[in-house]
């Protein structure tokens, strides 16, 4: 069937600032595309992110290149194919999901196969900053049940320790964003492993990862910028544990629930995140969620504000998205 396609970029303020081992920033940009027959529309957000190469200029124009093939009767399983894993995909494929729930009438999860989704205790993340900084970040948010913990490079140990010093009864999971180098992964991992973290994601640059086989590791390594779609994890046995699902990263819910089936499959663990971004973008990522050992669905309590209809966050959990949301 012929659909329409609408299109909106949109910028979101953060609630101060966000930091990361590649920097800060006070406000988000996402995409969102709208999917639309004569009677029913559905909607899909994606986060362009740089370290892929993505703006939003980028990512507009590969969807609009779908314009004529929507008009024309593309679908969602053609959709795999057209396109490659991007966050441009990933907003059309959440579209067609919604379209298809709005014109059933039947919520996403039992079109895909899957059970009732129900809430999940999800991480929230402690910004990168200096010991004193971060340890008063996780002071305040001490009575989560977990937290994720950004860290940099050099100083790491000492980051750590604060955290654990300000939150001793939280789970801990750190998230380096590929800034270690062989020189101080050693150490960082050891500093962790005191500490109790029990998962570090991305500690190497995907480019010098290889540094992680046969190497020991203390605790879980979880593939993040390594870990797209189910084409990377052939490279990652042998090095990491884990595995990192993003639907921007995976190109959809379609590609991400066929990820999460074949990570498993080999033996990996699940971890679903997010990119900073609204509930709009969190509400497919929940239904993946719930097979996964990790959850950081916390991208709108980095936001200023959200969408209406958002997704309800209750002390450590976050509850499963409404229809007028989503799905």
């Amino acid at each position: 069937m012929p659909l329409a396609l609408t299109l909106r970029t949109e910028r979101w303020p953060v609630a101060g600032s966000f930091a990361i081992a590649r920097g800060s920033r006070t406000e988000v940009d996402v995409v969102v595309a709208e999917l639309a027959d004569d009677t029913h529309s559905g909607r899909g957000e994606c986060v362009p992110y740089r370290r892929y190469g993505e703006t939003v200029e980028k990512v507009v124009a590969a969807i609009e290149a779908q314009r004529g093939p929507l008009a024309r009767g593309l679908d969602r399983t053609a959709l795999q194919t057209v396109m490659a894993p991007s966050a441009a995909r990933n907003a059309l494929d959440c579209a067609f999901w919604d379209l298809e729930a709005k014109r059933t009438g039947q919520p996403v999860h039992a079109l895909a196969g899957l059970p009732q989704p129900g809430p999940l205790t999800t991480a929230l993340t402690i910004s990168l900053g200096t010991p004193d900084a971060m340890g008063q970040a996780a002071a305040k948010a001490a009575a989560r049940a977990l937290l994720k913990v950004k860290l940099g490079g050099d100083g790491d140990p000492e980051r750590i320790v604060a955290v654990r010093r300000a939150a001793p009864n939280a789970e801990l999971i750190v998230d380096a964003n590929e800034s270690w180098s062989a020189r101080n992964l050693a150490d960082n991992l050891a500093a962790c492993s005191a500490a109790g973290v029990t998962l570090v994601e991305q500690p190497l640059p995907q480019s010098a990862d290889d540094a992680l086989a046969g190497f020991p590791h203390p605790i879980a390594v979880c593939a993040d910028e390594s870990a797209h779609d189910r084409t990377s994890l052939d490279r990652l046995r042998g090095k990491y544990e884990a595995i990192n699902i993003k639907l921007d990263k995976a190109g959809g819910l379609t590609e991400a629930l066929q990820l999460a089936d074949e990570g498993a499959r080999r033996g990996f663990m699940l971890m679903v995140g997010c990119m900073v971004a609204t509930s709009l973008s969190m509400a497919p990522a929940v239904l993946v969620a719930q097979r996964a050992r990790v959850v950081d669905l916390d991208g709108p309590l980095i936001l200023a504000r959200d969408r209406p209809h958002g997704l309800v966050y209750e002390k450590s959990l976050v509850h499963p998205a409404t229809p007028q949301l989503w799905g």
